[in-house]
């Protein structure tokens, strides 16, 4: 059991001094779904049409509107076929 502490001990402090500060970067779309609006219902911002937006809340509940957030493309993103993001 002596032997065991100290190995653990310095397992510990080798994976603490690895790791990275959390990233914040995530991507964002020009349209929002709101889920149920007004019981508690999610919202997704991960929509390049508001015809994309419209299909997922068609017969859940919930509106799409205009993400205040997006900034136009980033990278990494990829427009829809047939579509161009620029």
């Amino acid at each position: 059991m002596r032997r065991i502490l100290p190995v653990l001990a310095l397992c510990l402090l080798g994976l603490g001094g690895q790791s990275e500060p959390a990233s914040a970067d995530y991507i964002t779309y020009p349209w929002c779904a709101n889920y149920n609006a007004g019981r508690g219902g999610g919202r997704n911002c991960g929509f390049w049409t508001f015809q994309q937006c419209m299909a997922t809340v068609w017969g859940i509940g919930g509106f799409c509107e205009l993400n205040s957030m997006y900034r136009g493309p980033m990278a990494g993103q990829i427009p829809p076929p047939g579509r161009s993001a620029y």
